[in-house]
C-alpha cells in the first residue's frame, strides 16, 4: 500500500522514527540504535495495523512485513443522521474556523433568533458566507458521495411544524393566523428545500444559485397564489394542501457596486419582519399586519449592495399572489432602500411594493411599507413595521358585482357599486435573549381594515402576544405563546360572533 505511515517506536528512549511507504508498499528506516522497537502502520481510510515488537542488535538489519486492516467503512446513512442530531443536542458538534465574510459583525445571535442580521427579502445576504449545514446534509457529506455533495454546494433540507391551540373561540380563530382552526392539533408545515446559494463572499467571478421548495400543511392557505395549484383553496377549500412556495434562480455579479444579485422566479414579497416559512419568524402565530398583506410574487428583482450601510432593490412582478399567466396579473414595480447606521445597531428598510394602477384584482394591493430594527444592547432589540395599502374600484358588498374568489368586497357608501378600499397597520416586536437557547418575544399589533376588504369586517383590530422560544440544539424549536385579540367596531372573531379572543398556542419546529 503506497503512502502508508510507518512508525518505529524506541521503547527505552520513548522516541519515534517515521517513514512513508513507496508505490510498491516498501519502506526503509535506517540508522536505528540497537534496542527494542514497536512498529505500527496507518493510512487514512484503513484500520491501523497491530503493533509488531522487534529486537534490533548492533549492525543488524531486519525485514518486517506489516499488515493494515481492511479499509474502514463509514457508518450507514441512518447512523450518520443519528450522530448529527446526537452531537447537536448534546452540544458536541464539531466547529471549524470562521469562514471568510464581507459583512460587518452580526448584530444578533442565531439561534436563538431567526436571523443574525437585519433581514431583507429578494436576495441572499450579499457578502455573507453560507454556513448552514443541517443534519441531512451532514449525513450526506459523510457518505461515499460526500465530496461531490460539498463540491456542488447543493443542499437538501427542511422541517416539520406541528402545532396546537386552545382558544375561547369555537369555530375559527380568523383573522388570527396561521392557527385558524380553533382548539385543534394540526400539521402547519412540512417543507422541503433544494437550493444552491451563490458565493457572494468572493469578488472575482459571477456565480449562480437556485431554490426549489414545496410546502404541505394548513399553512398552504397563506402561501397560495392564483394559478399555482390554487384550486385547492379557491375552489375546494381544503384544510390541507400543497404549494410550491418558492422557485427562483439567482445570478450574483460581484463587479457591480459591492455585489449585485438578480433573482428571477417566484419569491417571498420583499418587505416586512415576518415570512411564511416557520423558522424565519420570532413567534409562532403571525401578526394581523402580516396575515393580510402580500405573500409571494413572481417576477424579477435586483438587489445591489452599495456598501455596508446602503442597499437598493428594484423589480418588476406580475402583481401580488398571482401567476403571470392568470387574467389578474398586472405589470407591477417594486423599489426598496435599506440603510444601516449607529454602528449596525439600527436599520431602516422602506419599500413601495407591487405598484401599478391599483385597480381591483386578486390581491392587487398597492403597498407602502417601512421597517425599523433597533438593538438596545447585547440582550434586547426590537423590530417595528408599518404599512399602508389600498385597492381602487373594489366591488361593494351591497352591490351586484361579485368579488374575486378568495377575496372580500368593500363596505362602500350607500349607492356605490365600487369604491376605494384602504387599510393601514403597525406592529412592534420587543425581543429579549436570556441565553443561547432561550428568548422571549413581546408583540403589539394594530390593524384598521377601513372598508373590510382584507378581513371581511369593517373594524380596527388590536393584538398582543407573549411568547417564549426554547431551542434544543439548533434543530428543534419550541414556541409556546399567549395571545389576545380584539376587534373594536364589530364582532370579527369566531365567524363574526365575538369581539375578543384569547389563545394558548404552541408549535414545534423539527429541522432535518
Amino acid at each position: 500500500m503506497p503512502e502508508a505511515r510507518v512508525v518505529a517506536h524506541n521503547v527505552v528512549e520513548n522516541s519515534d522514527r517515521t517513514a512513508l511507504t513507496g508505490a510498491d508498499g516498501t519502506f526503509v528506516i535506517g540508522n536505528l540504535k540497537p534496542g527494542r522497537y514497536q512498529l505500527t502502520a496507518s493510512k487514512p481510510g484503513s484500520a491501523p495495523s497491530s503493533s509488531i515488537a522487534v529486537e534490533l542488535a548492533g549492525g543488524q538489519s531486519l525485514n518486517v512485513e506489516i499488515t493494515l486492516g481492511v479499509p474502514a467503512q463509514p457508518p450507514g446513512f441512518l447512523k450518520r443522521l443519528y450522530k448529527a442530531y446526537a452531537d447537536d443536542w448534546s452540544g458536541t458538534a464539531a466547529s471549524g474556523p470562521e469562514p471568510p465574510s464581507r459583512v460587518p459583525p452580526s448584530p444578533l445571535n442565531s439561534p436563538p433568533f431567526p436571523n443574525s442580521d437585519w433581514s431583507y427579502g429578494g436576495s441572499p445576504e450579499i457578502g455573507a458566507p453560507d454556513t448552514n449545514v443541517p443534519p441531512l446534509m451532514q449525513a450526506l457529506y459523510g457518505g461515499a458521495n460526500g465530496q461531490a455533495w460539498e463540491d456542488s454546494r447543493v443542499k437538501v433540507y427542511g422541517w416539520l411544524e406541528p402545532s396546537f391551540n386552545l382558544s375561547t373561540s369555537h369555530n375559527s380563530n380568523l383573522p388570527s393566523a396561521y392557527d385558524i382552526f380553533a382548539n385543534r392539533m394540526e400539521l402547519d408545515q412540512a417543507v422541503l428545500y433544494i437550493e444552491r446559494i451563490p458565493d457572494s463572499v468572493q469578488t472575482t467571478h459571477i456565480d449562480w444559485g437556485f431554490h426549489l421548495s414545496g410546502l404541505y400543511g394548513t399553512s398552504y392557505r397563506f402561501t397560495t397564489n392564483e394559478g399555482y395549484f390554487s384550486q385547492q383553496l379557491l375552489e375546494q377549500h381544503r384544510q390541507y394542501g400543497f404549494d410550491p412556495v418558492l422557485e427562483y434562480f439567482d445570478l450574483y455579479v460581484p463587479q457591480v457596486a459591492d455585489g449585485l444579485n438578480i433573482r428571477v422566479g417566484r419569491f417571498i414579497s420583499v418587505p416586512g419582519i415576518e415570512a411564511q416559512l416557520a423558522p424565519n419568524n420570532y413567534v409562532y402565530t403571525h401578526s394581523l399586519l402580516y396575515s393580510i398583506d402580500p405573500f409571494t410574487d413572481t417576477g424579477i428583482i435586483a438587489t445591489a449592495k452599495l456598501n455596508d450601510r446602503w442597499m437598493l432593490q428594484w423589480g418588476l412582478t406580475a402583481s401580488h399572489d398571482v401567476a403571470p399567466w392568470t387574467s389578474d396579473a398586472r405589470p407591477s414595480g417594486t423599489a426598496c432602500v435599506s440603510h444601516t447606521f449607529h454602528n449596525g445597531n439600527d436599520n431602516v428598510y422602506a419599500c413601495a411594493n407591487g405598484i401599478n394602477s391599483g385597480r381591483y384584482a386578486y390581491n392587487n394591493l398597492q403597498m407602502f411599507d417601512n421597517t425599523w430594527y433597533h438593538k438596545f444592547n447585547g440582550s434586547w432589540h426590537m423590530a417595528t413595521e408599518a404599512w399602508y395599502m389600498y385597492q381602487k374600484d373594489v366591488p361593494s358588498v351591497f352591490g351586484p358585482v361579485l368579488p374575486e374568489k378568495g377575496t372580500y368586497g368593500a363596505f362602500c357608501a350607500q349607492g356605490q357599486i365600487r369604491c376605494f378600499a384602504p387599510e393601514w397597520a403597525m406592529v412592534n416586536y420587543v425581543e429579549r435573549q436570556f441565553s443561547a437557547k432561550n428568548y422571549i418575544s413581546i408583540r403589539a399589533d394594530f390593524l384598521d381594515d377601513e372598508k373590510g376588504q382584507r378581513t371581511g369586517f369593517k373594524t380596527p383590530y388590536a393584538e398582543e402576544t407573549l411568547m417564549w422560544g426554547h431551542w434544543v440544539g439548533t434543530t428543534v424549536l419550541l414556541r409556546p405563546e399567549l395571545r389576545f385579540d380584539h376587534s373594536f367596531d364589530a364582532p370579527a372573531y369566531d365567524n363574526g360572533t365575538r369581539r375578543s379572543q384569547f389563545q394558548l398556542a404552541m408549535d414545534a419546529i423539527f429541522k432535518f
